[in-house]
């Protein structure tokens, strides 16, 4: 008798791993992958609105109100924000002069102003804004009848360098030298 004769073969596929699966049924089918997008999708548009909401913070006009007692123009503090109140006496181009009773003021309006028709001549204004290198820089006119123009954020650009300004050109703070890198005197004329 042999070993093969006596060896049954024995069918390794009988098990409960051997039977087929059950078909999922059609709504069951990628739920978790629906539900990642659905989620992922939720998270892009949230950085986005993030995003976007920052993006107008930043490029809007600041929400940095003056006070609205109008202060005469005499007593206006340099670099302080400010509202004064009166007449429109000259306009230049996206500047106007206000005057009140107690002196004037040049009003800087920034680009909304180009055109020169952002105020009238004579007429009543309140002007809300910063005051700095002699320059009332306009962040609202306030007409007469209660309409409001906004024009942007107040003050100019920002300093550069210490608080007084630039430094003074030349050693030890003179004039600057002549010459053409202007740090030579200028050579004297040829004779002839």
């Amino acid at each position: 008798m042999s070993i093969s004769d006596n060896n049954t073969t024995v069918d390794q596929k009988d098990g409960p791993a051997d039977k087929p699966h059950a078909p999922k049924p059609p709504h069951k089918t990628g739920n978790r992958r629906m539900a990642t997008f659905g989620v992922t999708a939720l998270a892009i548009l949230a950085i986005g609105a993030a995003a976007g909401a920052g993006a107008m913070k930043l490029t809007g006009p600041s929400v940095e109100l003056a006070p609205m007692n109008p202060v005469a123009i005499s007593a206006v503090k340099e670099d302080s924000l400010v509202t004064v109140k009166g007449t429109v006496a000259e306009v230049f181009g996206n500047k106007f002069v206000v005057q009140d009773d107690s002196g004037r003021a040049l009003v800087e309006t920034g680009p909304s102003g180009d055109d020169g028709k952002l105020v009238d001549l004579n007429e009543a204004v309140s002007v809300q804004g910063r005051f700095d290198n002699g320059f009332l820089h306009a962040t609202y006119i306030v007409r007469q009848d209660g309409s409001m123009e906004a024009l942007g954020p107040a003050g100019g650009p920002p300093r550069h360098g210490p608080a007084g300004g630039p430094p003074p050109h030349g050693p030890a703070g003179g004039p600057p030298h002549d010459g053409p890198r202007g740090d030579m005197p200028t050579p004297p004329a040829p004779k002839g």
